[in-house]
């Protein structure tokens, strides 16, 4: 018999909310959370908007030896575990720990740790020679993501198998369905999995900049995100974390927790094609598509709303919407999509758990978020892309998919409990 997996628990750090509530509070209100970058002075910059959290540490119950120790990135992650666990109801000192997992996307792990330390090494760039006397004994958690999963499974005490996915901006996705994959096998019951990103650095942003992926419409941060709308230009880089505790159906049901969810299906492919570029007939995608959608043995008749990508970017909004008239066919005139990154930027590898919590909060509340800033409609998007206002529907099923640099195409099919295959 097939093992099932549902979601038990949510937790999120993003842009303009602090948690779940705030999250979702945000989303449906149609309200942005971008603005001018005040990290650091963004002016010398070619784009000067992100999506920055509002983050205090302690609020969290992270001490300053932890805000030493960590990177940002394992900060906002274990902040949004912390809150995901409670969510489910979990105790963790009575679980064992040897089946409980870990699966954390990140596209580039302690990236601002990084420069900030190679910046005291060099003396602001003047060495070409590294001085390691100045260097932080933390550094070696810096230079390896997976440290960002060993927080988190310190942080709950997880013996289980423990992975760091990424994957460029399809790690959240995909973190979720290796998590997913680990239960179905068997080789545990609960997996904490969610994704976390910190790249507001200015070498994150200058990389960016470099490619010119992202929008230099710095006169109006809060709108510069803009999927769908004729007058798109790149999209706004954000931070942010999220945490589903995904769990065996049985287990979860014997110890009556709340059940948002179910993961049902999950594919991601690549294209070998391009590191940037996206064909405009959405082949690539629509292949992750149809083999998520094979595997939750669901028709394509049966999505009530997609999650887009969403990125704001001409060729990737063009690319989409082929993809999900490939896949979905004559169903995706009717079917409503909305990207929330018009409201909370993107978060690189973050971002596909966060869209994936806002999924399962679609479910539970019967509420499509809109798609932000969507006041032109570029004509040669012809779907239905839930403008300015959050729509009451039913949602039974749900599609989130995620497209990133190198070719990557990912899609993760959720539905309600109880909804036939």
């Amino acid at each position: 018999m097939t093992r099932r997996v549902v979601i038990t628990g949510l937790g999120t750090v993003v842009p303009g909310g602090d948690d779940v509530q705030q999250f979702w509070k945000l989303l449906t209100s149609g309200t942005t959370a971008t603005r001018r970058i005040t990290r650091f002075d963004p002016s010398p910059f070619r784009s000067q908007s992100a999506g920055e959290c509002d983050f205090d540490p302690g609020a969290h119950g992270l001490t300053a030896r932890d805000e030493r120790r960590m990177d940002r990135a394992a900060q906002l992650a274990v902040a949004s575990t912390r809150e995901a666990v409670r969510d489910a109801g979990l105790d963790t000192d009575r679980l064992d720990p040897s089946r409980v997992g870990v699966s954390i996307g990140s596209a580039v792990g302690a990236t601002t740790s990084l420069e900030d330390e190679y910046l005291v090494l060099s003396d602001t760039g003047r060495l070409w020679e590294l001085e390691s006397d100045y260097a932080t004994p933390h550094l070696y958690n810096y230079l390896v993501p997976s440290s960002i999963a060993a927080e988190v499974a310190w942080a709950v005490g997880a013996e289980g198998p423990t992975a760091l996915i990424s994957a460029g901006c399809t790690s959240g996705l995909d973190a979720i369905g290796y998590g997913r994959d680990l239960i179905v096998d068997g080789t545990a019951d609960i997996v904490i999995a969610g994704g976390s990103d910190a790249p507001i650095s200015p070498l994150a942003v200058a990389c960016f900049d470099a490619i010119k992926a992202t929008s230099p419409r710095n006169d109006d941060p809060e709108h510069a995100s803009r999927p769908f709308d004729s007058t798109r230009n790149g999209f706004v880089v954000a931070e942010g974390a999220a945490t589903l505790v995904l769990e065996e159906y049985e287990h979860a049901r014997t110890r009556g927790a709340t059940i948002y969810a179910e993961v049902r299906g999950h594919a991601s492919r690549c294209n070998a094609y391009h590191m940037t570029g996206l064909r405009p007939d959405g082949v690539e995608m629509s292949h992750a598509i149809d083999a998520a959608l094979a595997e939750s043995k669901i028709d394509p008749s049966g999505i009530d709303y997609v999650n887009a990508h969403g990125s704001g970017t001409k060729q990737n909004d063009r690319h989409e919407t082929a993809a999900f008239k490939r896949s979905l066919g004559h169903h995706a005139y009717k079917t409503p999509v909305s990207s929330i990154k018009s409201m909370i930027g993107h978060s690189l590898g973050a971002i596909g758990a966060i869209e994936l919590v806002a999924c399962a909060l679609s479910i539970e509340h019967s509420t499509i978020p809109p798609t932000a800033n969507l006041t032109s409609p570029d004509p040669e998007l012809d779907l239905d892309y839930v403008p300015l206002e959050a729509r009451a529907a039913r949602v039974d099923v749900a599609l989130s998919v995620g497209s990133g640099f190198g070719g990557f195409q990912s899609a993760v099919v959720l539905s309600k409990i109880g909804v036939a295959a």
